[in-house]
């Protein structure tokens, strides 16, 4: 019996793969549990579509990702804050912060956990800060905090 595997099987195969099994495994184990299907000429059909069209969306998602990178890259971020009498920030700048700045200055929504501080920031000057988007895409968002 052909089976196509909808998810990874130990010691059989992974996801997408056509294999050839008993007809006891195959339908009480494999298809019973939705580890596989029959592998007829309309479902590796199915499949093969299906799959095109995620790998249509993967390659939307990260160009839509490396154009936001690439906006960040050009944006310099200024941020106001209290200094105080050694030029020292008082309390220091929030990822929380850097988030509405940003939204207020460039409407470009990003989560908070995307940003990656390295050392928290507690005076003035230019700062870098790594913003992961997913996929492997990096951006880098550059802030400037100025004394008020």
């Amino acid at each position: 019996m052909k089976v196509l595997l909808l998810q990874d099987v130990k010691n059989l195969g992974k996801a997408g793969d056509v294999c050839e099994v008993k007809d006891g495994y195959g339908n009480n184990f494999l298809i019973a549990k939705k580890f596989a299907q029959l592998a007829t000429k309309e479902a590796l059909n199915k499949y093969k579509a299906v799959q095109k069209k995620r790998a249509e969306l993967e390659a939307q998602e990260l160009a839509a990702k490396q154009e936001v990178a690439q906006k960040l890259e050009a944006i310099t971020l200024q941020i106001v804050k209290k200094v105080g009498a050694n030029g020292a920030l008082f309390g220091s700048i929030t990822k929380e912060e850097v988030v509405e700045a940003l939204l207020g200055a460039h409407a470009l929504e990003l989560d908070k956990k995307t940003l990656e501080l390295k050392t928290p920031i507690k005076s003035t000057g230019i700062y870098e800060i790594d913003v992961k988007l997913g996929h492997g895409v990096i951006g880098v968002l550059k802030i400037d905090v100025i004394a008020e």
